[in-house]
């Protein structure tokens, strides 16, 4: 969804130059930080305790320790 954000033009410079440095765009530096203030982000703990929350806690351990593969990484896979 798009949205309109106004900056002073000293803002608008630093943060572009900041986005150069990184290499990256300037809305997805707001994001970032956006998500670093607020964690609008939800963990993979919070998003398993919402989905489980009609599972039992033994149904619901079972999900978490089934999921917890998608939190390593094989270094294997990545050449």
């Amino acid at each position: 969804m798009p949205i309109s954000l106004r900056i002073p033009p000293e803002t608008n410079s630093r943060l572009q130059a900041l986005a150069d440095k990184k290499g990256k765009t300037k809305t997805a530096l707001i994001l970032e930080a956006l998500d670093e203030k607020y964690n609008l982000k939800k963990s993979r703990r919070e998003l398993i305790r919402e989905l489980s929350g009609w599972m039992s806690p033994d149904e619901g351990t079972e999900l978490r320790e089934a999921a917890a593969v998608f939190d390593k990484v094989d270094e294997r896979d990545w050449p």
